[in-house]
């Protein structure tokens, strides 16, 4: 099946004119739709307080994403919990540290950050193995982090502060699109919560991470394009590479 459309299951970049994706749009004449497949619902004070999880209790955060510096700070709100100024947060990369700084002023004590890869964070980390962490995360998040904490014998908890649900894609004319991109495994649950009867046929799936490829195997998709690699850094460079040797072949 010859790609001409694509759904991209996230929201449209920011700068749609300077997104590699518009690039392929004008390159090979393709129409791509963004949709976002899944939406954040924060987890209220009262199911929290059945986590038996208090604030007070801890003397550190572990931060791996915006959305976790979000729910934080709003449980601690709804908790009516005012975070001490000498609490210290570890942020998985400078982009997540500097989102921090809309809830607390900047002291380079008390702000550190990695370079996107946990282990580095986790250097980081070893020289406050006397502290107590928290780590503010979603239903669905990855083992990997709570193992390593683990393994390293840190003191920490895991506090889930949010849920990652489908959104509603009823409107949603799925079957129009010949290739499906996805980067997270709750993205691809949506599809099938929303389309339970989805075929996928002829049409490419694209996967971003290796959990996300192996969510939409187990689901019964057959991965088209599985990003990123050494050669394919970027989806929108695996989807140039596919588009370009499907058009090759139908000359």
């Amino acid at each position: 099946m010859k790609v001409k459309s694509i759904l991209i299951s996230q929201p449209a970049p920011a700068d749609l004119e300077k997104s590699p994706y518009t690039r392929l749009v004008e390159k090979y004449n393709l129409e791509i739709d963004y949709k976002k497949f899944i939406k954040v619902e924060g987890v209220g004070s009262k199911e929290f307080r059945e986590s038996k999880i208090s604030l007070p209790d801890f003397s550190a955060v572990i931060f791996t994403s915006k959305q976790s510096v979000d729910h934080y700070f709003r449980i601690a709100k709804e908790l009516r919990y005012n975070v001490p100024e000498s609490m210290k947060y570890f942020c998985l990369n400078e982009a997540t540290a500097f989102y921090l700084q809309n809830y607390v002023q900047f002291r380079k004590r008390k702000i550190f950050n990695g370079n996107q890869n946990f282990d580095e964070l986790l250097d980081l980390m070893k020289r406050y193995k006397n502290e107590k962490f928290i780590y503010p995360c979603s239903d669905g998040h990855k083992p990997e982090i709570p193992n390593k904490l683990s393994d390293q014998d840190f003191d920490y908890k895991s506090a889930i502060l949010y849920r990652t649900i489908a959104a509603d894609l009823s409107h949603l004319d799925i079957e129009k699109y010949e290739m499906l991109v996805f980067f997270s495994p709750a993205g691809v649950q949506s599809l099938f919560d929303n389309f339970p009867t989805y075929v996928q046929g002829e049409r490419a799936i694209a996967t971003f991470g290796d959990t996300t490829a192996n969510a939409a195997k187990e689901l019964g998709l057959d991965v088209t394009i599985e990003a990123p690699s050494k050669e394919f850094p970027s989806m929108s460079m695996a989807i140039d590479d596919f588009i370009y040797e499907q058009r090759k072949r139908k000359r």
